[in-house]
């Protein structure tokens, strides 16, 4: 495992863009494991579920929006405050942006520091990254859920539970069964686990299952467009998770220092999820998490650029 470029550093190749219609004015913009987009048009106006991480990224989704619309980006949804999912927020000029109280806590804690970490391990995904004009503040911040109607169209935008943050948010449409799940559900990508409660997590899959979704808009990977691929998906974020988990807390349990722990559970998880896009980026962070966790550390510590990098040299070098 040595001599592994650092997080995503190595991957700069562009991947394929897909705008996937889910139902009549409802649309994925998903690259082959990148962070997604979810696009809601409404009577009035359009709705958008996370920004990409740069503004120039996101005048890709503004283009496909405009093949399909000219109503105004009047809502941009924020489905939790990781720099590639926010940061490009200023290029929609929306009138309102959305999020969790518990995300909003978030950047003001910690977001500076994310912001700096994520553009060290995604350099292609930060194209352009001097257009951004700084953190993106929400102007609109709510507790648990909020409901808003586009005309006729109801959109409820919900707090289910802790998971990849503590302030993950969905965006859900009953009438339409359609679900918008940003990074608590992957598909065919490693959950990113650094600032995750692992324990909760799965509950909180759980909650999700219970709205019986028909189409899902994962944070990574393909849209799913039944409710056997939502379920697929749903079972697939879990099946890591919890391996992951058990595996570290096992270690913990036995003594184990945190490099030894992460071998053996890289060694364990490779051969079912080791295909998975950001796979090696994601399981030295996430390794580290859930030892925290598992040691009593309750509330994830705060990444920054200098800890990414000393982390990673002692799991993967050291």
């Amino acid at each position: 495992m040595s001599g592994k470029a650092f997080a995503s550093q190595a991957d700069l190749e562009e991947k394929r863009v897909t705008f996937d219609e889910l139902g009549d004015g409802l649309y994925a913009y998903t690259a082959e494991g990148d962070p997604n987009s979810g696009i809601i048009v409404g009577d009035d106006s359009v709705m958008v579920i996370d920004t990409q991480a740069t503004p120039v990224m996101a005048k890709g989704v503004i283009e496909r929006i405009r093949e399909v619309t000219d109503k105004p980006i009047k809502y941009v949804v924020l489905s939790h405050y990781h720099a590639v999912r926010v940061l490009g927020a200023s290029a929609y000029g929306a009138e309102h942006i959305i999020a969790s109280r518990d995300t909003y806590d978030l950047i003001v804690e910690r977001g500076q520091q994310d912001y700096d970490s994520e553009v060290g391990r995604f350099p292609r995904l930060f194209q352009s990254v001097e257009t951004v004009p700084g953190l993106t503040w929400p102007t609109l911040v709510f507790e648990k859920s909020l409901t808003l109607y586009l005309g006729k169209r109801e959109v409820q935008i919900l707090q289910l539970g802790r998971g990849h943050t503590k302030g993950d948010t969905v965006v859900w449409l009953p009438e339409e069964k359609v679900l918008f799940a940003g990074d608590l559900v992957e598909y065919g990508a490693t959950p990113y686990t650094g600032d995750a409660y692992l324990q909760d997590w799965p509950q909180t899959l759980a909650n999700l299952r219970a709205l019986g979704p028909e189409k899902l808009v994962p944070g990574r990977g393909a849209a799913l467009k039944s409710a056997k691929e939502c379920e697929e998906g749903i079972a697939g974020t879990q099946a890591f998770l919890t391996q992951m988990y058990q595996s570290v807390a096992k270690g913990v349990a036995e003594g184990q220092e945190l490099k030894d722990i992460y071998r053996e559970t890289f060694a364990k998880l490779e051969p079912d999820f080791g295909k998975w896009v950001i796979f090696e980026h994601c399981m030295p962070f996430d390794v580290t998490r859930a030892y925290d966790e598992a040691s009593g550390i309750k509330d994830p510590r705060i990444w920054t650029a200098e800890r990414d990098q000393e982390m990673w040299q002692a799991l993967e070098q050291g």
